[in-house]
């Protein structure tokens, strides 16, 4: 199988996780969106940020992946010495497709990386093979379908063969078959012993995927458990009312 065949850059050296977060806030103005998250992201199965809509679950993501820095508190990797853009990744909600084919979105991140050409031409292949997009390599990507673009930007990201991927709900706007499609890639990305860390208010989907879960409720984290531990007996009203389909922000 492909998927098996992938190696994982830096895995066997200096792993940057865990990822611990202490005391995090962040704010805007006088307004505290996230307030005083502790957590820690070690390596293994999936990690699911979990809440209603307006919790905090992609300022999160976006605090963890580097893209805002915290108003208070620390974010820490194990190694953060250097060469973090290479090893951890992050796909959105609706990604930015660029103005090129499908094949040169995939390329374009692994040549500003520096990889060398004839890796970049494997690599493309076999990331066009493992996400269903052959067909569609020549294809400019931003007239493809959103569940085709949600595959290309998980392509894209995978291809870097990062050890944190982070994706923030990433089937929110897709129908049943292309969510499918997606989640079977983010199973198999998984496998390959990439942590991933995914946000959605899907009580579904973070049953399918979580090892464990980060419960969110206006900026607050609530609950960090394993995912059995979590769905069996919630610890808190809020966590307990998100379950029944009573919280909903």
């Amino acid at each position: 199988m492909l998927v098996s065949a992938l190696p994982i850059p830096f895995r066997n050296s200096c792993p940057i996780l865990p990822l611990t977060c202490v005391e995090v806030d962040y704010q805007i103005g006088t307004t505290v969106l996230l307030e005083a998250l502790s957590f820690t992201l070690s390596a293994g199965g999936p990690t699911v940020i979990l809440g209603p809509n307006g919790a905090g679950k992609t300022l999160a993501l976006k605090l963890c992946h580097g893209l805002i820095n915290p108003t208070r508190g620390t974010l820490r990797w194990s190694d953060a010495a250097h060469d973090m853009p290479g090893r951890q990744a992050m796909v959105f909600q609706r990604p930015v497709m660029l103005r090129r084919s499908v094949a040169a979105n995939i390329e374009y991140g692994l040549a500003v990386h520096k990889v060398p050409a004839p890796q970049r031409a494997e690599r493309v292949k076999t990331m066009l093979e493992l996400t269903g997009l052959v067909a569609l390599a020549g294809r400019s990507a931003r007239v493809l379908s959103s569940g085709e673009q949600q595959r290309l930007a998980l392509a894209r990201a995978w291809a870097m063969q990062p050890e944190v991927l982070f994706l923030d709900e990433p089937t929110a706007n897709l129908d049943p078959a292309a969510t499918s499609a997606v989640e079977e890639l983010i199973i198999a990305i998984a496998a390959t012993g990439t942590k991933v860390v995914l946000s959605t208010h899907d009580l579904q989907q973070a049953r399918r995927f979580a090892a464990q879960i980060l419960f969110l409720h206006r900026g607050r984290l609530l609950e960090s458990s394993a995912a059995d531990d979590f769905f069996k007996q919630p610890r808190s009203a809020a966590a307990t009312a998100f379950l029944r389909g009573e919280l909903w922000w």
